[in-house]
């Protein structure tokens, strides 16, 4: 995360003038998931683990949110290369809401999200240079797409479940009082 230092402004990604060497498509998909890691560690910022965990009004928590950002982001880059995805990644699929039997830690579900946005930009970076409109399959059934319409459900898809992370963490707070 980028924090200003005391009584500086924040500044969001896109206005940073970073990634001036990646052509414009990826260049907002890397600002997406700049702002991302923004707004994760700043609304998940004094939560403990349990808080994490927790399933207030029965929404999901925190950590699945976490958990499918990372790895949603793996598999639909996976679809913008052409590719089918692994055995490995349909089994952490799987596991994605129910999470491992030790429930993990906010700061390993964060630096799942930093790895897998780490790796995400350089295979952005590959893929911003492709043609776009190149027809990719989702799935079993190969349901219609682009490489550009994954690359741009990479960062929708993303800020969607950050939003989803802001909302929970926002409930998690009030019910403290």
């Amino acid at each position: 995360m980028s924090t200003p230092a005391p009584g500086v402004p924040y500044v969001e990604p896109w206005l940073r003038g970073t990634y001036a060497d990646v052509p414009a498509v990826g260049r907002a998909v890397l600002h997406a998931l700049d702002l991302a890691l923004d707004d994760l560690a700043r609304w998940t910022e004094a939560l403990t683990d349990g808080e994490v965990h927790a399933k207030p009004l029965d929404l999901p928590s925190i950590a699945f949110h976490l958990r499918h950002i990372a790895r949603s982001v793996d598999r639909i880059l996976s679809y913008a290369e052409g590719k089918a995805l692994s055995a490995d990644q349909l089994a952490a699929l799987k596991a994605e809401l129910a999470g491992p039997a030790e429930p993990e830690t906010l700061a390993e579900l964060l630096a799942e999200v930093e790895a897998s946005f780490s790796d995400a930009g350089e295979r952005v970076r590959v893929l911003a240079k492709a043609n776009f409109d190149t027809f990719r399959g989702v799935g079993r059934k190969q349901l219609p797409t682009s490489i550009g319409g994954a690359l741009i459900h990479v960062a929708d898809h993303t800020q969607r479940h950050v939003g989803q992370v802001v909302t929970t963490a926002k409930v998690v707070r009030a019910l403290r009082a």
